[in-house]
């Protein structure tokens, strides 16, 4: 296994307040779908580039009869994709950290690969402190 150094920074939002990153949580219903695990792994990364980040390693599997889970690891963490074809599902986990990602940006960019009919997005913070963190 590769070591990769941790360079983030917690991020700062006022005097006493700094959190790890953030954390979306998105349901793409009725939009493109997307089995060929190749593919997938192309998506993940050009997301994970979007959003400022740096791809370490990707893991697909592709499920029988349908369906694939899809994985890219990140420096600053991950970014899923569950598919689930028969339902027209797609469930997306992106979480960042850091100052330097913009996980919204890889948000956009699987929108604009699957063009979903509906969806729905949540938004966490993670690792929210308030005081000194040394």
């Amino acid at each position: 296994m590769a070591k990769t150094k941790r360079s983030i920074q917690w991020i700062q939002t006022n005097q006493n307040q700094k959190y790890a990153g953030i954390h979306i949580v998105a349901d793409f219903w009725l939009g493109n779908i997307i089995e060929a695990p190749k593919r997938i792994e192309e998506i993940l990364v050009e997301a994970a580039k979007r959003g400022n980040n740096v791809p370490l390693e990707t893991t697909i599997h592709k499920f029988e009869p349908q369906g694939i889970t899809g994985v890219v690891l990140l420096a600053e963490s991950h970014i899923a994709l569950h598919l689930w074809p028969e339902y027209k599902y797609l469930a997306i986990d992106i979480f960042t950290c850091g100052d330097k990602a913009t996980p919204d940006k890889s948000l956009a960019y699987l929108k604009e690969v699957f063009q979903p009919e509906r969806t729905e997005v949540k938004k966490i913070i993670r690792g929210n402190y308030y005081g000194k963190i040394s």
